[in-house]
């Protein structure tokens, strides 16, 4: 079965590559992408380093473009991101058996509720899979015992999530993406222990 894992490169959507592979789904990571720049290359580090096939998913800007108008109207970035992470889902149930990404129980967002999964799964005909059941605590002891990591501070070179992109667009159309997002420290896998 062909599984899509949306990745960032991080800690949680390693892990969830990392069990759909051990399970034995042929695992691809994705990473979205919307031509602002080439947040994907951290992500497709990772990937390398733990043996899993990385794809860039590349996307219309107009889809981060909508996101980042309604990040400067919030003046926070909670319903962009949202709005972002959930165009990503639908286009790729078009391609795979099987969505994942790595949220988990403690994430606010993006994440789908129940009846957006179940809506995806019923009109799309895929399985979806994440993290909710599992706590910081947890992902903490299990990525601490399967991968090499490094923590380091956010920026264009170090991330691959969604807010690279976001936050690049904001400062071209004359915001100041700083003033939206605070600065704040990330965990990349760089290997299998």
């Amino acid at each position: 079965m062909k599984a899509c894992v949306l990745y960032s490169g991080g800690k949680d959507s390693s892990l969830m590559g990392y069990i759909l592979n051990q399970l034995g789904f042929d695992v691809e990571l994705v990473t979205a992408n919307f031509g602002v720049y080439d947040s994907y290359i951290p992500a497709s580090k990772s990937a390398e380093s733990i043996g899993l096939k990385h794809r860039v998913l590349n996307l219309d800007i107009s889809i981060l473009e909508k996101a980042v108008d309604m990040i400067l109207e919030d003046g926070f970035p909670n319903e962009g991101i949202k709005y972002l992470h959930e165009a990503v889902v639908e286009e790729v149930a078009n391609h795979y058996d099987l969505v994942a990404d790595g949220t988990r129980r403690d994430d606010k967002t993006p994440k789908l509720n129940r009846n957006q999964i179940r809506s995806l799964e019923d009109r799309k005909d895929v399985q979806y899979m994440n993290l909710d059941s599992f706590g910081y605590k947890t992902i903490k002891y299990l990525v601490g015992n399967l991968f090499e990591l490094k923590h380091e501070k956010s920026n264009k070179d170090t991330s691959s999530d969604y807010e690279v992109e976001i936050r690049l667009l904001i400062d071209q159309k004359g915001g100041n993406s700083s003033e939206i997002f605070p600065e704040h420290y990330q965990t990349n896998v760089v290997g299998l222990k």
